[in-house]
């Protein structure tokens, strides 16, 4: 746990060393402090009130001997042992309050440690049958994706049709332990798919294409740990349009829109003003132990029993949408664009692109 003391006096390090972890906890550190001040002005009045208690105690002997009526301090006394004894059960709810707070804060990373945790991978484009098959996409959509024959022998591989389908076989065959979980894990590939082809009239140019770039984030976790994990992969995608400063829209999907092998899909639809419609810039799944049953995926809990893991995944931005949709939200009535306030240290300060 946490010395308060560090807290009081380094506030905005916590929550910043907090943000390092991909969480953000500000309410509960202000909550935090908020309680620790009245606890600590609770604690002087109580031992201020208890100092008076020691003084009349002193006190009384004294008029006794000296054959003064005592009635009148010792009604003040019974008063004031019942004002400690009210206060000291208050402190005490406060001191208890704050314990549990307190005990919801992780540990605070070291200086030197980065932001995120996620792993990168950096996954082979060419992938044989077994991954499609533990993703989910095989046997059912086999014909969805490029596949190249070795003109050699009967070997076959199809190329990536997302990172996903490499991130998700990392563990194949394997029993992870509980303390490895949950696992992360991050890359950015190209994406290829021959079902992107498409004759309707909308979706044309960057739009949607047989090859994009992509992130891709995979989580292995427990079960009991999946839906949180869910959480965090839904606000990690919709805060990167969010800091874009994009208008966009989350999406539930039912059950019909849901991909063969995910039990639960949020899309972030980005709008394209051009177009008049909404398009998928994003989408966070939790396939539960679907995947990683195909895959033999298990992890040992407390009980010594074996468990299949849970896998979910979340695309951190299709680039090829992403620009449409800042050029035509940002464009001026010059015809200029505004660069987003978030792109423009990667641009040399540049606020302004001209036609």
């Amino acid at each position: 746990m946490i010395d308060i003391k560090w807290i009081r006096t380094n506030p905005d390090l916590v929550k910043a060393n907090i943000k390092k972890r991909e969480m953000n906890l500000d309410s509960l550190v202000d909550e935090i402090l908020a309680i620790d001040v009245q606890r600590r002005e609770l604690t002087g009045k109580v031992e201020g009130m208890k100092a008076e208690q020691n003084a009349c105690t002193k006190k009384i002997p004294a008029m006794k001997k000296a054959g003064e009526d005592t009635t009148a301090l010792m009604a003040e006394m019974k008063a004031l042992s019942e004002k400690v004894k009210e206060a000291g059960a208050q402190l005490a709810q406060l001191e208890e309050k704050q314990q549990d707070l307190m005990l919801s804060l992780p540990n605070m990373p070291d200086e030197d440690v980065a932001a995120g945790g996620y792993e990168l991978i950096l996954p082979p484009h060419l992938l044989n049958y077994e991954c499609g098959y533990v993703a989910g996409q095989f046997p059912k959509f086999s014909e969805e994706v490029y596949w190249i024959q070795n003109p050699t022998s009967a070997d076959r591989k199809f190329m990536l049709p997302t990172a996903e389908t490499v991130l998700v076989n990392l563990h194949r065959d394997e029993i992870l332990s509980l303390d490895e979980l949950p696992r992360k894990y991050i890359a950015y590939t190209p994406c290829y798919r021959r079902e992107a082809g498409s004759y309707r009239a909308e979706e044309r140019g960057m739009i949607r294409g047989h090859q994009f770039n992509k992130v891709e984030m995979v989580q292995y976790t427990t079960e009991e740990g999946s839906d949180a994990a869910f959480e965090e992969l839904v606000n990690k995608a919709e805060r990167l349009v969010q800091e874009l400063g994009l208008h966009y829209r989350l999406s539930k999907l039912a059950a019909g829109d849901c991909s063969f092998s995910m039990a639960r899909t949020y899309d972030i639809e980005v709008w394209i003003p051009s177009m008049g419609i909404y398009k998928e810039v994003s989408s966070a799944s939790n396939a539960r132990s679907y995947q990683a049953r195909r895959g033999n995926i298990k992890y040992r809990d407390a009980d010594k029993k074996l468990h299949f893991a849970h896998t979910l995944n979340a695309s951190g931005l299709a680039t090829s949408r992403v620009m449409p949709a800042i050029v035509e939200q940002f464009q001026n009535a010059d015809g200029s664009v505004t660069v987003p306030e978030v792109l423009r240290k990667y641009m040399g300060g540049q606020e302004i692109i001209k036609p």
